[in-house]
C-alpha cells in the first residue's frame, strides 16, 4: 500500500475534490483524505443546488475566476457524462443604490458582461412570481444558473480516481508535521507527501490551530416549498435563480423548482456554530421567518413546506476566500474558507491549486485571497 505522495489534500468537499482531480490529471501522485464519505450532509457542499453567476457583486476580481469555472464545469460534464449545470439566467434584485445592484453593475461594466437593468414592474411583468415595489430594480444576467453540488463532487472524485488519485474516506487527519516533506497521521496509517493542501472547510481552524485564523462557522438553513399557486411560474424555463437584497445588506436567494420544490435560503445571518457541534434541526421560527419573506416577495411560493436542511458557512472577516501558502511552511497550502459563496468557483480553484503546487503561481489574480490581509500574518510575498 502506497504511503508516499507528491501531494496530499485534506478535505474532499468542493475545493478538495476539484484539487485532487486537477492534480491527478497533471500526473502527480495524490492522496485525498476526508473524515466522511463525500458527498455528505455535514459540511458546505450539499443541498441539491448551488447558484453560479457572473456579474459578481462581491468584487469584480471574482469575474475571471468564475469565467474559468464555467469552462471547466463544461469540460467536466463532457468527461464525466453527467449533467452538472442548468442555465436559467439570474436576477440580482434590490434598490438602485444597494450593495447587490451596484456591485453587480460594477462587475458587469468592468468586464463588459452582457446584462440588462430592469425596473420592478419589468421584473414582475417578465416573471410574475416576483412581487416587487416601485423602489425595486434588478440586474438580469443571462449566464447565471444552477450547479448540482453532489453530482459535481462525484464527478471530480471519479475523475481523480480514474487518473490514479488515492482517495481515503472516513479517515480524519489526527496530526501533521512538516520537516523534509509533510508527515500526516491518521488512525489508519502514516503518510508522507512533498506538499499538502488544507481544504477542510469548517474543520480548517482545528487542523491549523497554530495559526489562530480569524474564521468562524455559521449555521445556515435551507428550505424547499411547494408553490401554492401558479406552479408553472417556478419552472426552470420561467423562473431564474435570484438574490434579493430585501433590506440593506440582508439577502435571501432561491432557485426554480427542479422537481423537489422551490429552494430558498437566507444568505448569512446564521447563528455561530462549530464544525462538530451544529443543530441540524430547522426550528419552527426559522420556517416562519422564511415564509414571511415569501409572503412579501414570492407569495405564490409560500405553500406547504416540503423539506429543510442545514449547511455550514466558514467565514473570513471580509467574506473573501483564503487561498494562500502557509505563512511558516512553504510545503503547506490553505484553500478553504469560502464565506458561503465558493462552490461555483471550485472547478477553477482546483486548477489554481494544481498550478500553485506545481509552479508556485497562478495565471489568475489571487491578491484578494491572501493570508497577509489578516494580522498578524503580515509577510512578504
Amino acid at each position: 500500500m502506497r504511503n508516499q505522495y507528491d501531494i496530499a489534500v485534506i478535505g474532499l468537499g468542493a475545493m478538495g475534490s476539484a484539487a485532487v482531480c486537477h492534480l491527478a490529471k497533471r500526473g502527480l501522485t495524490v492522496l485525498g483524505l476526508d473524515r466522511f464519505q463525500p458527498p455528505h450532509t455535514f459540511g458546505s457542499s450539499h443541498g441539491q443546488s448551488r447558484i453560479i453567476r457572473e456579474a459578481y457583486f462581491e468584487h469584480p476580481s471574482y469575474v475571471p475566476l468564475v469565467q474559468r469555472a464555467y469552462q471547466l464545469w463544461k469540460e467536466l460534464e463532457a468527461e464525466s457524462g453527467r449533467s452538472l449545470y442548468v442555465q436559467t439566467g439570474g436576477l440580482m434584485i434590490g434598490t438602485p443604490d444597494g450593495e447587490l445592484v451596484t456591485g453587480a453593475t460594477k462587475s458587469a461594466e468592468i468586464h463588459k458582461l452582457s446584462y440588462n437593468k430592469l425596473s420592478g414592474n419589468e421584473v414582475h411583468n417578465k416573471y410574475p412570481a416576483f412581487h416587487t415595489n416601485k423602489n425595486t430594480v434588478a440586474i438580469w444576467e443571462p449566464r447565471a444558473g444552477v450547479l448540482f453540488p453532489e453530482a459535481c463532487l462525484e464527478a471530480h472524485l471519479e475523475q481523480a480516481a480514474r487518473n490514479g488519485a488515492d482517495l481515503r474516506y472516513r479517515e480524519p487527519l489526527c496530526e501533521w508535521h512538516v520537516g523534509d516533506g509533510v508527515k500526516l497521521i491518521t488512525e489508519k496509517g502514516i503518510y508522507r507527501a512533498e506538499q499538502v493542501i488544507f481544504s477542510a472547510g469548517a474543520w480548517v481552524s482545528e487542523l491549523l490551530a497554530d495559526l489562530k485564523l480569524p474564521l468562524w462557522v455559521a449555521r445556515q438553513t435551507l428550505f424547499w416549498f411547494q408553490p401554492q399557486a401558479n406552479p408553472q411560474d417556478f419552472s426552470p424555463e420561467k423562473f431564474p435563480i435570484f438574490i434579493w437584497e430585501h433590506e440593506h445588506n440582508r439577502y435571501f436567494y432561491g432557485f426554480p423548482n427542479l422537481g423537489q420544490g422551490l429552494k430558498v435560503a437566507i444568505h448569512h445571518e446564521g447563528e455561530r456554530a462549530t464544525a462538530d457541534c451544529v443543530n441540524r434541526e430547522v426550528q419552527p421560527q426559522e420556517v416562519a421567518g422564511m415564509r414571511d419573506l415569501l409572503n412579501r416577495f414570492l407569495p405564490d411560493a409560500a405553500g406547504p413546506l416540503l423539506s429543510t436542511a442545514v449547511c455550514l458557512y466558514t467565514n473570513t472577516p471580509d467574506y473573501h476566500f483564503l487561498i494562500d501558502r502557509h505563512p511558516q511552511y512553504e510545503r503547506v497550502w490553505i484553500a478553504s474558507p469560502c464565506s458561503g459563496h465558493g462552490f461555483k468557483f471550485s472547478s477553477a480553484i482546483g486548477e489554481v491549486l494544481a498550478d500553485l503546487a506545481i509552479t508556485g503561481k497562478s495565471a489568475l489574480h489571487l491578491d484578494l485571497f491572501k493570508i497577509n490581509r489578516f494580522s498578524p500574518f503580515d509577510r512578504a510575498g
